[in-house]
């Protein structure tokens, strides 16, 4: 029988590439580990990679900035739509502070009985930090967030939904929610997979919003990925899915760093089945120390490099 591990990374499309690592990086403090291309279609459009220190599986958010090329999402129901990330208790007047001193609006809440900071990407994408004591997941002290301070990783994702039992159908049949589902006013929360952190799953019940793009468009999300593990298991939860009805799902793709499956769920978020390579994963074509320094190409695009670093924005991280 398949298994799913916990979350792999939660891929975004943003606007300005620069604005994008200044926020991920300069406020957020995360590490700057990939900064690589789309591998889909012929548009150069940049993809890069944040994580916590050791760039774990469910610790790691990834962008498509789409302002160059001009493409605009739309926010709404049936799409997921919220960054949850996970920090210590302890760390959230730090950040609360420190996201008023970078002149980001941020509002204190209490979901499922947690203390939570509710903030916005500059695209207009929401973003929590969510209090989790006894993460063990280190987190990367960068851009002057202190080691006891920084983001652990992902603690999981929220997605607007017209029709939540149909998700949570999805879940249980094919997609090993654990535990029972819980519930707190607009919102069911479940996990999925066997790790005790970074797999949450919120779902907010949202009839009035319209229906949101699945398109690349910035302000919006792309997809969640979930960690499989091994080839084998991503198949046999590939076939499980299919087999349960649910056809709308992709044939293998090799992104390089991992290879992926996606499924569009009845929530209209699109999940991927991520299996991070053997062969080095993120160190594949960099150093850990060096991570996040080159441009990188897949070999399909390497005779064009000069002609794609000419056509996208040029940004700077600190090194």
């Amino acid at each position: 029988m398949s298994h799913i591990r916990g979350s792999h990374h939660i891929t975004l499309s943003v606007g300005g590439a620069q604005e994008d690592v200044d926020f991920h990086v300069g406020v957020l403090g995360m590490r700057f580990i990939k900064r690589t291309v789309l591998f889909d279609g012929s548009l150069p459009i940049y993809h890069l990679y944040y994580s916590n220190a050791a760039g774990d599986p469910s610790a790691v958010l990834t962008t498509f900035p789409w302002r160059q090329a001009g493409l605009v999402g739309r926010r709404g129901t049936n799409q997921a739509r919220e960054v949850l990330l996970s920090v210590s208790a302890d760390s959230l007047d730090f950040w609360s502070r420190r996201l008023a001193d970078h002149d980001v609006e941020v509002t204190d809440a209490e979901v499922f009985d947690r203390r939570r900071l509710l903030f916005r990407h500059p695209c207009g994408i929401e973003y929590a930090l969510v209090a989790n004591d006894g993460d063990p997941r280190r987190g990367f002290a960068g851009a002057g967030v202190p080691p006891e301070h920084a983001i652990h990783g992902i603690h999981g994702v929220g997605v607007h939904v017209a029709t939540p039992e149909r998700m949570v159908e999805f879940a249980e049949e094919v997609f090993h929610s654990q535990g029972t589902v819980t519930e707190d006013g607009d919102r069911a929360g479940f996990q999925v997979g066997k790790e005790p952190l970074g797999n949450h799953v919120e779902l907010v019940a949202d009839t009035t919003d319209d229906q949101g793009t699945w398109r690349y468009g910035a302000g919006t999300f792309h997809h969640v990925a979930w960690n499989l593990e091994t080839l084998q298991n991503q198949d046999e939860l590939k076939f499980e899915i299919e087999g349960n009805g649910y056809t709308d799902i992709s044939e293998l793709k090799d992104r390089k760093y991992f290879k992926s499956v996606y499924v569009r769920t009845p929530a209209g978020a699109l999940f991927e089945l991520a299996v991070t390579h053997q062969e080095g994963g993120w160190t594949c074509d960099e150093s850990p120390h060096e991570l996040g320094q080159r441009f990188q190409l897949p070999e399909q695009f390497e005779h064009r490099r000069d002609e794609i670093f000419s056509r996208l924005e040029p940004i700077e991280a600190p090194s």
